[in-house]
């Protein structure tokens, strides 16, 4: 007789095939997401390198000098300095610049002030560099990709930037509508980029396998030794190799540290090496080849292919960098880095599915304008890689104070560690800011703008909060006062508050001119705490304070989106029966009085108030029924 039972080993080996499945699929997942700027970077790394640096001729010996510092810098960058440790330094789970500062200062333990506000400084710094980047990837990849149609002939180049428009205009506007479903496609895709990528590398190597010697760092070492101080002006184009390797840490906590780790070093990194020293024996053997020399690693009736799959490749990487854009808007907002923006989730299911429209069209027009200005890729080459390199610096001093904070390394060892790991980091750095004149001032300047729009919103935000704690009570003292309670009407009133042990101005308002008080009051503080996500069983504190009052705090990590309706459902184990239609949400509306003598001075002071108009209304934000909505204005200096 059959036994319908399941021996041991058979359920291990289902369970082990599972784990396969979702192993493989996180792993071609992660190729869609997280190496399109990598990935999609011998595009024109190397081609740059000797088109504009124009003085290195590309004879063998300077080809293979150029490999071997490519060579290095992917392995010393990337795979030690991101996947080996930097990965490591995950804040439970979640990576990127915000999350490794939150962790570290999580590590102070709140002592050390000043650590503090220099590891604050950082990620600002870090933040900002980030946008500066996010413009100009979309437009050289998509360009550099469209390009490939000069090389079936030049009758093509006039099409280029048209073609790059349209190509970039609708990835944009394909954004309010989601992405979840052909972003299922962007893994396989990506997949098959990187082994074509391999195998043409692989397919000119054979011909020519003593390209392999670059991989000797003796011939970085004559490169350098050869130009001397002009190799800068050549490490300023190297590193547009390792432009992207940011992303292998920012998007961990979307697919984890193993399956991005298993694909660098199973696919990407063989398929990107293996592409960059074929790229270099086609040079060695025909130097004329160097202008499309990507290209140019196909026989003439497979081009058009290659420009089909590179450009969908380069459409993949933008993506990826709009959604990394959107994703870390959001996490910057619930930080309190920049004013309140509406988020709207184009996917039911895919929690990370976000559009943030303002951000979508400033985004847009930043590329559109980059497109048309430059006009090629190659002239976008001087503007890219200074903001790249100084995220990757602030990444290694960020990550070092996690190693003293959190790891508990002895200060000595981690900066021996991290300070040579930030070598190359600094030296593509300096490189690159040699290319200032040259474009190198664009990242810059949208950095710059960022830094002053982040330090004026937070520097703005704690004044106005300082203005309106004045004149407020604690909550316990209010209520110890409360001689002759007020008239109590029906249904739950809900005060939003910065702080909910003190009285907010909106109820002091309510109560001085209604005169009367709901049956229960809350006091809702809504908190965005240091981890990427709260379990629902921790979402809420609540205490009851006597006389019908609670002080309640939400508890929101900083990539979750604040929801007020399904905090006070979460307070129903502690007694609160949430019902919509009683209850009143109470709001404060501040209205920004231009102040002569303000702290903020006069540029940033006009510049706060400019962003607190177009901020999001707190409603919209968090949720909240708009016709259970009451506001109640108060006048704010600042």
């Amino acid at each position: 007789m059959a036994s319908d039972s399941t021996s041991p080993s058979t359920a291990t080996d289902v369970a082990a095939n599972h784990h396969t499945k979702a192993s493989t699929a996180l792993i071609v997942g992660a190729l869609g997401v997280v190496f399109g700027d990598i990935g999609t970077s011998p595009l024109y790394a190397l081609r740059e390198t000797f088109m504009y640096y124009n003085s290195l001729a590309p004879t063998p010996e300077h080809v293979l000098g150029v490999l071997s510092t490519l060579f290095w810098a992917v392995t010393l960058t990337v795979t030690i300095k991101y996947v080996t440790l930097i990965m490591r330094a995950d804040n439970k789970g979640e990576g990127g610049v915000l999350a490794l500062a939150t962790l570290a200062t999580h590590g102070l333990n709140g002592k050390g002030r000043k650590v503090r506000m220099a590891i604050t400084m950082l990620a600002v710094i870090g933040l900002a560099l980030f946008y500066g980047d996010a413009i100009i990837t979309p437009a050289i990849s998509v360009m550099s990709a469209v390009e490939g149609l000069s090389a079936i002939t030049p009758g093509f180049e006039p099409l280029v930037v048209p073609l790059a428009l349209v190509i970039l205009v609708g990835l944009f506007l394909l954004q309010a509508r989601g992405t979840a479903d052909v972003g299922r496609l962007f893994g396989p895709v990506m997949l098959v980029w990187f082994l074509v990528l391999g195998v043409l590398g692989a397919w000119q190597i054979a011909k020519n396998p003593s390209v392999l010697w670059a991989i000797n760092p003796l011939y970085a070492v004559d490169l350098i030794a050869d130009q001397g101080l002009g190799i800068f002006l050549a490490f300023g184009t190297i590193v547009l190799a390792v432009t992207g390797a940011e992303a292998l840490y920012a998007d961990m906590g979307h697919f984890g540290r193993r399956p991005i780790r298993t694909a660098w070093l199973s696919l990407v990194m063989p398929g990107l090496l293996l592409n960059y020293f074929g790229q270099g024996a086609l040079i060695i053997e025909d130097p004329s080849r160097v202008r499309q020399v990507f290209f140019e690693l196909v026989p003439q009736d497979f081009i058009i292919f290659l420009v089909v799959l590179s450009t969908l490749a380069t459409v993949i990487a933008s993506q990826a960098v709009i959604t990394g854009v959107f994703s870390l808007t959001r996490q910057a907002i619930q930080l309190g880095y920049l004013p309140r923006m509406t988020i709207r989730h184009t996917s039911e299911t895919a929690i990370g599915q976000i559009y943030i429209p303002r951000v979508n069209w400033i985004l847009m027009a930043g590329v559109v304008a980059l497109v048309v200005g430059f006009g090629s890729s190659g002239a976008l080459a001087g503007a890219y890689g200074l903001a790249v390199t100084g995220a990757m610096l602030v990444d290694a001093a960020l990550a070092m104070a996690v190693a003293i904070l959190v790891w508990r390394w002895r200060w000595p060892v981690a900066a021996l560690v991290f300070g040579l790991l930030a070598i190359p980091d600094l030296t593509f750095f300096i490189a690159n800011a040699l290319k200032i004149p040259d474009g190198g001032w664009l990242p810059l300047v949208v950095a710059l703008f960022v830094y002053f729009t982040i330090t004026t919103w937070r520097l703005g935000r704690r004044l106005v909060a300082t203005e309106m704690s004045e004149g407020t009570l604690p909550l316990r003292q209010f209520l110890g006062r409360m001689e002759r309670a007020p008239d109590r009407v029906a249904g739950t009133a809900v005060f939003l508050t910065a702080d909910a042990s003190h009285t907010p101005a909106a109820f002091l308002h309510n109560l001085k001119h209604n005169k009367v008080l709901h049956e229960r009051i809350i006091m809702l503080q809504v908190d965005t705490v240091d981890v990427p996500r709260v379990a629902p069983a921790n979402r809420v504190e609540v205490e009851r304070l006597g006389k019908g009052f609670y002080a309640v705090i939400a508890h929101y990590g900083f990539t979750e989106q604040p929801d007020v309706p399904e905090a006070l459902r979460a307070c129903r184990p502690h007694g609160i029966a949430y019902d919509e239609m009683e209850t009143s949400f109470f709001l404060g509306r501040e209205t920004l009085v231009p102040s002569q003598h303000s702290k903020l001075g006069r540029w940033r002071r006009d510049w706060f108030i400019s962003l607190s108009h177009s901020a999001s209304a707190t409603k919209t934000f968090f949720r909240i029924p708009p016709n259970r909505a009451i506001e109640l204005g108060n006048q704010v200096q600042i």
